[in-house]
């Protein structure tokens, strides 16, 4: 009976934890932009640039950028600077080991990240929207940078250049008899090479690229299902009038 109860006790703890360690940062809704050719476009450009240094995809094969509008040719030529073959699956340029000395970890791979880190605060595409966001710097970090929704972040800010340098601005307020901090903005350090609404407008395509990779097939699901239920509608009405006209002579 001991032995259950202690049990009981640590579960509860190690739930608490978990409960502490979740995203407390509100997450902002991130734009659905995953049947925007031009978008999916811009963020697989993007992706490239910037992620596929460190961030390998390796669920997903260059030439599937053919299902975004992209021509052999143009995957060759701008985006598969990794590999000759645009068969090939998108695998970092960096060396694993040199990644973990340097961060402290190998960076995840990412053809499944907008998916595996939805939570009960959003999905997953928000969940990202609003990380590539919230970075600040901070010199007390190895990296110079931190991040309000992933606080102690290994990564820097892999789009600092655009984005800028910012500072978090935070109000004091009371609460419950006692003074905390409350996000109120940002305060910018250093411009980038993107206004603000450039460089949401950038990250959104990014996301919807990562969202994409995620699940390629999803809009071709969706219209497949649409005319499913379309064809079910129209065979349950088609049903309907045969049940009646087989029974209308039955007393």
């Amino acid at each position: 009976m001991k032995k259950i109860l202690l049990g009981f006790i640590v579960a509860l703890g190690l739930s608490g934890v978990a409960h502490s360690a979740g995203v407390a940062f509100p997450l902002d809704k991130a734009p659905n932009r995953t049947n925007d050719m031009a978008a999916l476009q811009n963020g697989a450009k993007l992706f490239v640039n910037y992620c596929l240094n460190c961030h390998s995809a390796s669920f997903m094969r260059f030439n599937r950028l053919r299902d975004i509008g992209l021509t052999d040719k143009q995957i060759a030529e701008n985006l598969a600077f990794t590999t000759d073959k645009i068969g090939d699956t998108m695998v970092a340029a960096i060396n694993p080991r040199q990644a973990k000395d340097w961060f402290g970890g190998v960076p995840p791979d990412l053809t499944l990240v907008a998916r595996s880190r939805a939570s009960g605060a959003g999905s997953g595409p928000d969940y990202l929207f609003t990380l590539l966001r919230t970075y600040y710097r901070d010199d007390t970090k190895p990296t110079g940078w931190n991040n309000l929704v992933f606080p102690n972040i290994g990564m820097p800010n892999p789009l600092w250049e655009l984005q800028g340098e910012r500072a978090p601005v935070y109000d004091k307020v009371s609460s419950h008899g006692q003074e905390v901090e409350v996000f109120r903005g940002w305060d910018t350090v250093k411009p980038g090479t993107m206004s603000q609404a450039e460089y949401d407008r950038n990250v959104g395509d990014l996301v919807a690229f990562l969202q994409w990779m995620a699940e390629p097939e999803q809009n071709n699901r969706i219209r497949l299902g649409v005319w499913v239920m379309l064809f079910l509608s129209v065979f349950t009405l088609v049903a309907w009038r045969l049940n009646a006209a087989y029974w209308k002579d039955v007393k």
